[in-house]
């Protein structure tokens, strides 16, 4: 009998507790065993003490310990007005409130004072629904009257990815200098170095007699390394309140020495200002230009490509097209230069550059380079775009090196390469620029290293059985040189400190042609060609990665057609909440 009796049935009544608390709400509507009325205006509100109690600390001290309110029938809420201490009431009983824009901040504050949490989030939630740009200020001086640090954050938050707008509000003008520091001291603040810079200006001008004197603790702000030399040099330098602050102008030559020594290297002065990253929202993007599309025409496609979602987008078009161009990167623009214009049967070689802008989604023709030429290779360094050897108008192959100086729009002859080659594998790192390879003149594999001082002016060369690469793109990641591939699967690091390579993870077929590039310490190989196991060129549309830390190439996927003889670059991009472009 004993193993018949059944274990013991537990049952739980989900609707109980929503049946208690409406059958209390009931008896208080009919005043039945309530025993305290709170008081306020001219209205009395019936209570039952024990539901109150059972919910606030704020009413437990009051009825449970020995306050004369204990003893009371009727007790005054001062500073609740009724409306609002009715609807409190109704919660405590229903669980139900109706929130609005009216109500809410009433009810905010009474929720503090009486001790209802979650009344105090939701009213929080509801505050954080209705933020805008034009209003995520006022509501930060709210959050800090209230205590409220989740509506605090939300609010900063906004305030932070939509700076652009906020900048044009009242109440950005009206900041304390120490709130405006903090703005733009935000390593998540949406805004280009420039923005910031303009917004201090305007923060000043609105109140220039006492704020004037600001300027030195503000300019400290604004990430000089992230600044366009012709923007620093040419506004920034000559702006009045700069100019009339000695602390800023020293600022301005500290920088104006740092560029012009090459150096990577600044004053311990200028350290925090040159070495702050981008701020959060800058993200760096691969953009993949030109080139030859499906071994047909050249192409003047221009193509994104977010880590993230893992999409490509089309972005506008180049404005011709340009046979073997080079590519570059500097101060978050893309330029192309040069290459061979071909029109049905004629062809030019040119010495045209167009740049492009991300922001803008535009082309621009800028100042051409004093050679025309093409299947030349270009990098870029600190503030400068070097542009070396190639195949001139006469179909020579030439020695010839030229560079931009962004800090002053301007194109100069530097020395001459020591050997021409084409198709070479090129990196700058530690004020020099690396020659790897390429083939000479008779298309023989030159198995030298050419290396370019930048300070100096000068190049040196050395011969060594271990470079023997053509058509291969070389990148850079901390204090390695990565040659990729170049008729071969091999990819070797070329460490500038100790002057040895050392072997990498091979890639799956021998690539050349190919795109690469480094983005968040990365390398991000692109398209080519490639010989298959009949030992026969195709084109390939192979997208795939490196890590260096792990030596393990990760496919990525395809590009969106066949490509090879393009362009691999990052570029910074300026986002919200870090959303996509």
């Amino acid at each position: 009998m004993e193993n018949m009796i059944p274990e013991a049935f537990h049952f739980k009544d989900k609707e109980h507790p929503s049946n208690l608390l409406s059958q209390l709400d009931g008896l208080r509507q009919e005043r039945i065993l309530t025993d305290v009325l709170l008081c306020t205006g001219d209205r009395e509100i019936p209570c039952h003490r024990i539901v109150l109690v059972s919910g606030s600390p704020y009413f437990r001290a009051m009825f449970c310990g020995d306050f004369k309110e204990s003893q009371q029938a009727k007790i005054s809420m001062r500073g609740i007005a009724s409306d609002v201490l009715s609807s409190i009431i109704d919660y405590v009983y229903t669980g139900c409130i109706a929130i609005t824009m009216e109500l809410v901040l009433p009810l905010m504050q009474a929720a503090s004072m009486l001790q209802y949490p979650r009344l105090f989030d939701a009213c929080s939630a509801f505050l954080q629904e209705q933020l805008s740009p034009d209003n995520c200020l006022s509501m930060i001086r709210l959050s800090e009257i209230l205590h409220c640090e989740s509506l605090r954050a939300k609010a900063r938050e906004v305030a932070v990815c939509s700076f652009s707008d906020v900048t044009a509000s009242e109440d950005f003008r009206e900041l304390s200098l120490s709130e405006l520091e903090g703005y733009l001291g935000d390593d998540r603040l949406c805004a280009e170095e420039e923005q910031v810079f303009e917004t201090l200006l305007a923060w000043i001008h609105h109140d220039p007699f006492s704020r004037k004197g600001a300027i030195h603790n503000l300019f400290q702000k604004v990430r000089l390394r992230h600044v366009h030399p012709t923007y620093l040099f040419q506004f920034i330098a000559n702006d009045p309140l700069i100019q009339a602050s000695p602390l800023c102008t020293d600022i301005i030559e500290s920088v104006r020495r740092l560029m012009f020594s090459v150096s990577a290297k600044c004053a311990r002065e200028l350290r925090p200002q040159w070495a702050a990253p981008r701020r959060y929202p800058c993200q760096e993007m691969l953009v993949v230009v030109a080139g030859r599309k499906n071994n047909q025409q050249t192409s003047r496609e221009a193509l994104l490509y977010d880590d993230r979602t893992r999409r490509w987008q089309w972005l506008a078009k180049l404005p011709l097209r340009l046979y073997k161009a080079s590519f570059a990167c500097l101060h978050g623009i893309l330029y192309v230069l040069g290459g061979l214009v071909v029109n049905g049967r004629d062809s030019a070689v040119s010495s045209s550059v167009y740049t492009f802008s991300l922001k803008s989604n535009q082309w621009r023709a800028a100042d051409p380079m004093l050679k025309p030429r093409y299947a030349h290779q270009s990098v870029s360094y600190l503030n400068f775009i070097f542009v070396l050897g190639g195949i001139g108008p006469g179909r020579q192959v030439s020695s010839s090196v030229e560079r931009y100086n962004s800090m002053f729009n301007l194109w100069e002859v530097v020395a001459p390469l020591p050997t021409a080659v084409l198709h070479p594998a090129v990196a700058a790192a530690d004020q020099r620029i690396y020659v790897f390879g390429g083939e000479d003149v008779m298309q023989n594999p030159a198995r030298l290293i050419q290396v370019y001082h930048i300070s100096r002016n000068m190049w040196s060369r050395l011969e060594t059985r271990m470079v023997k690469n053509v058509c291969a793109p070389a990148a850079v990641i901390e204090d390695k040189i990565y040659i990729i591939g170049g008729y071969t699967r091999r990819m070797v690091a070329y460490d500038i400190k100790t002057n040895k390579f050392v072997k990498c993870a091979q890639m799956r077929e021998r690539r050349m042609h190919h795109g690469a590039t480094v983005i968040d310490s990365k390398l991000y190989v692109t398209g080519g060609r490639y010989i298959n196991n009949h030992n026969v060129i195709e084109d390939s549309d192979c997208f795939e990665s490196y890590d260096p830390n792990t030596d393990l190439w990760t496919s990525k996927g395809t590009l969106p057609y066949k490509l090879f003889d393009h362009g691999s670059l990052p570029l910074i991009c300026v986002t919200n909440k870090g959303d996509p472009p």
